[in-house]
């Protein structure tokens, strides 16, 4: 860039400097100023108001202009000025995350009532990581009420109110929020073999916009180890399953193969509303069987008050999939804590919300394991759980 010089009595045009010996039309005598360029010394820098310049000559020294000259920064600052700027960019996205009210979206087969507890886990696994209601989070709840038939239309119904995170409770409800959307990151819970389902491409690598927590199987066969060591001569075992919920097929596959290592006969009683239930306990008084148990169903769990009422009245001992059968008179639950998974849940809502991608969230596998037991039920029931059980068990309810 040129800047050209001029003089206060000259301000429209350049300076010009002349010949020796020849006046300027102003009458100035330039002689000086043509000896002092024509020893050609480094001329000096001077101020104007865009910063240090140096004369150049033009022409052969006919003209002069001043042209600016670049300022030099030193590594110091160089660096200073980088390593500003790159920490800029994270604080201003951090600033930016810090007033957002994030909205999180909640997906569950059963009724408020009986899932209320699993959205409470979220909440409080949420609130641990800073989440609270109502100040930087919204959570936009849809139940089906027990009808697995609306979760299409409530998954729909999430997409779209553009919720940051949906979260689901179950295969059933994961299944649904997948189809609904395939951009907005999934965040599943009390799902069983997502892998085999067709809800993951695999544990390690979830792929596409979903992760979360699932069951995986162990607990199965030690269930029924737990039975056998409070009665050692049971030989037949009525299961309750979701004949409709895919996962609950497949744990019961999976309680099969337990129950032939440990020489049990399994009869499994596939349900999947009021009727079936009733068809099932009539099956039931005709070959009564010695034991009774369940999957970690949703839509199970919402009768739970009936199996566990008709277990008891009929004296069956009695091993359930989740720890709510155990509070309404239940004999014992044994299996992963709903409140440590919905934890790990918050946990990867928490990851994604700061930029974590679902599908490369590995799912995480339970590693706790809880045995409760009801001793008003083993009173009522008239049994004797032996020490090696209770000194085991987690939580004993009176």
């Amino acid at each position: 860039m040129w800047v050209a010089l001029r003089t206060r009595r000259l301000a429209h045009r350049p300076a010009t400097i002349r010949r020796r010996g020849e006046r300027s039309p102003e009458g100035l005598d330039v002689t000086g100023a043509s000896a002092a360029l024509s020893r050609r010394r480094p001329p000096t820098p001077f101020t104007v108001a865009s910063g240090q310049v140096r004369l150049r000559r033009i022409d052969g020294w006919r003209r002069i202009a001043a042209v600016p000259i670049q300022p030099v920064i030193s590594r110091r600052a160089f660096l200073a000025t980088v390593s500003g700027g790159l920490l800029a960019a994270p604080l201003a996205a951090q600033a930016q995350r810090a007033g957002k009210m994030w909205r999180i979206g909640w997906l569950s087969q059963p009724s408020a009532a009986t899932g209320g507890s699993e959205l409470d886990a979220l909440r409080n696994g949420l609130r641990e990581l800073n989440y609270v209601e109502g100040r930087n989070i919204r959570i936009e709840a849809q139940w089906a009420d027990d009808d697995p038939a609306r979760l299409p239309e409530l998954a729909r119904a999430l997409v779209q109110l553009d919720v940051d995170v949906i979260c689901t409770a179950g295969t059933p409800a994961t299944l649904a929020a997948k189809q609904a959307t395939t951009k907005i990151p999934i965040v599943f819970s009390r799902a069983a073999f997502p892998d085999r389902t067709g809800l993951i491409t695999s544990l390690a690598r979830p792929g596409g916009n979903l992760t979360g927590v699932a069951f995986i199987g162990p607990e199965y066969g030690k269930r029924l180890e737990l039975l056998r060591e409070v009665a050692p001569k049971i030989s037949r075992v009525t299961l309750f399953y979701n004949d409709k919920n895919s996962a609950s097929v497949l744990a019961m596959e999976e309680t099969r193969q337990w129950a032939q290592s440990l020489r049990v006969v399994l009869e499994p009683l596939g349900l999947h509303d009021r009727p079936s239930l009733e068809a099932s306990f009539a099956a039931m008084r005709r070959r009564r069987p010695d034991a009774v148990m369940t999957t970690a169903d949703a839509l199970l769990l919402s009768y739970r008050t009936l199996i566990v009422d008709f277990a008891n009245r009929q004296r069956l001992i009695s091993m359930y999939g989740d720890r709510e059968y155990v509070k309404v008179g239940g004999l014992m639950f044994y299996g992963t804590s709903t409140t440590d998974m919905w934890r790990q849940a918050a946990i990867y809502v928490d990851r994604i919300l700061k930029g974590a991608k679902p599908g490369e969230l590995p799912v995480e596998q339970p590693t706790k394991f809880e045995l409760v037991i009801n001793m008003k039920t083993v009173k009522a029931l008239g049994l004797k759980i032996p020490p090696s059980v209770l000194g085991r068990a987690d939580q004993i309810i009176e």
